[in-house]
């Protein structure tokens, strides 16, 4: 969440309080406070419809719902949620997260003390948030035609036997996913998502229903559509579908502009695609310098080699050697299975999961499973 604007949401039923809190941060652009709900009892309601990163309670809340009950409760509606309990010295709280209570700011306080806590539990939870039970998994290539968007269906589909997947369409342009699956232009996209509050409902009525029972987010039905997508747009909605899947996958475009540069920086993985192509190798490895720039950490990374029995005269030692890292998974070709299927708008693991190429697509699907269990060692599968 460095770097990024942090959303905060005041349950507050004295008014000087939260015109207080409102005038603190009125000089400064990190923390963005959506609304103050005065009622406890409307309190989850509202964390619900505006989705905020870190919610202000105070502990003296007067009517049915006391200040704890409503950390309590949002705890459990929207445990990704941060939550700071605001008391006063003559009533001390102690911190409990398993009750909600991240922190406790006591008053009289001051802008700094304020700003400087809402970051902190805004980081430690979306921290928290990434570590729980879902994989973020963005395919890139810096160069087209290396195959992305077929690994990127078909590895959906493959984790959709068992686990629940979104796959996302990050061509916004272009929309990939669209042109592949043969979908309706009159089918609804990402840009038919509320701009500021959104909630499960909104993405349950704007994703497709792919026949495999994976959903999809798609991209616009016409380029000059994309603007209307903001970077904004994408981190709220990367950060829902965190707690409602357990496999994010998204496909995007061969470039390193803003909007890919959103769904990179997301990923837990970043599978790196390319080909036996020169090319492709040579835009790969100066792309790597890029992300060692930006501090993304090796582990980070993972390499396919796509139509890896294709080699047109290259070595794969050469390969790892103009990349300065090792190829970790090696897709076959299957000219053939793929035009079919392509044609077909279905996937070949499961039309013909036999297949050497959807052995291979399923191995890094088998592999990215391992890692989400590792990670949510609690994770229970369908």
């Amino acid at each position: 969440m460095a770097g990024e604007q942090i959303r905060l949401l005041v349950v507050e039923d004295v008014p000087q309080v939260a015109s207080h809190v409102r005038s603190l941060l009125q000089a400064q652009s990190q923390i963005k406070m959506l609304d103050v709900v005065t009622a406890g009892d409307r309190a989850v309601a509202s964390v619900s419809e505006m989705r905020p990163d870190v919610v202000l309670v105070d502990a003296l809340l007067q009517g049915r719902v006391s200040g704890q009950q409503v950390a309590q409760q949002i705890r459990e509606a929207e445990p990704h949620v941060g939550i700071i309990m605001l008391t006063v010295p003559q009533n001390p709280v102690s911190e409990n997260a398993q009750r909600g209570i991240d922190a406790v700011l006591k008053m009289p306080f001051t802008g700094f003390d304020l700003t400087t806590m809402v970051r902190k539990v805004g980081e430690e939870r979306a921290v928290e948030s990434a570590r729980s039970g879902s994989l973020v998994v963005t395919l890139f290539s810096p160069k087209g035609g290396v195959g992305r968007t077929t690994l990127a269906y078909n590895l959906a589909v493959g984790l959709g036997k068992d686990h629940r997947v979104c796959l996302i369409d990050g061509s916004l342009q272009f929309s990939d996913l669209r042109g592949l699956l043969r979908v309706p232009a009159v089918a609804p996209s990402i840009v038919n998502l509320p701009t500021d509050r959104i909630r499960d409902s909104d993405l349950a009525e704007v994703t497709w229903k792919d026949p495999s029972g994976i959903d999809i987010l798609l991209a616009p039905p016409r380029v000059e559509m994309a603007e209307m997508v903001t970077t904004r747009d994408v981190e709220k909605v990367l950060s829902l579908l965190r707690q409602m899947y357990e496999f994010v996958i998204i496909d995007t475009r061969a470039a390193l502009s803003e909007d890919v540069l959103v769904f990179l920086d997301a990923a837990d993985v970043i599978l790196q695609v390319l080909t036996y192509d020169s090319m492709a190798i040579r835009s790969l490895a100066m792309s790597a310098e890029t992300f060692a720039a930006i501090g993304y950490p090796p582990s980070k990374l993972t390499t396919v080699l796509n139509r890896s029995d294709a080699s047109g005269g290259f070595d794969k030692g050469d390969v790892e050697q103009a990349l300065g890292s090792r190829i970790d998974f090696e897709v076959v070709s299957d000219g053939h299975l793929v035009l079919a299927s392509n044609n077909e708008g279905i996937a070949f693991v499961t039309s013909s999961p036999d297949a050497p190429i959807a052995k291979n697509v399923m191995r890094i699907a088998d592999s990215l499973a391992s890692h989400l269990r590792e990670r949510s060692p609690a994770l229970v599968q369908r």
